[in-house]
């Protein structure tokens, strides 16, 4: 395993799990959707932060510019995150902090992908 998908992995934990913790805290008190996209943003400060300074450490882009296409990366994530979310919460009756954790499981592939070889590019 190479150190960048380690750091990968372990940025992506660690932004799951405070995405799920904010949700978990949030979902008393609000739509289970609303508070979905109340983790989704604050973990996007701890992934990028992450991500920026070690996943893709050796970025050839600007912090600026990793900031707005990761931006995009995690919105486009989110997107899919937020349909699987409600697919499965809704439409098959999961409960939620297992319709969110298979649903960032879901979305982790692609912001691999749009993060390493876009957002972050070398």
């Amino acid at each position: 395993m190479s150190a960048s998908t380690f750091w990968f992995l372990a940025v992506g934990g660690a932004a799951a799990l405070t995405h799920m913790g904010v949700f978990a805290l949030a979902q008393s008190h609000m739509w289970p959707e609303l508070a979905n996209a109340m983790g989704f943003v604050i973990a996007f400060f701890v992934s990028f932060a992450g991500h920026r300074h070690l996943s893709f450490r050796d970025a050839a882009t600007s912090v600026a510019t990793s900031f707005q296409r990761f931006a995009v990366t995690a919105l486009a994530g989110f997107a899919s995150n937020e349909m699987m979310f409600v697919l499965l919460l809704r439409g098959l009756g999961l409960p939620a902090l297992l319709a969110l954790f298979l649903a960032l499981v879901f979305a982790a592939g692609q912001t691999f992908v749009l993060s390493r070889f876009w957002a972050f590019r070398r």
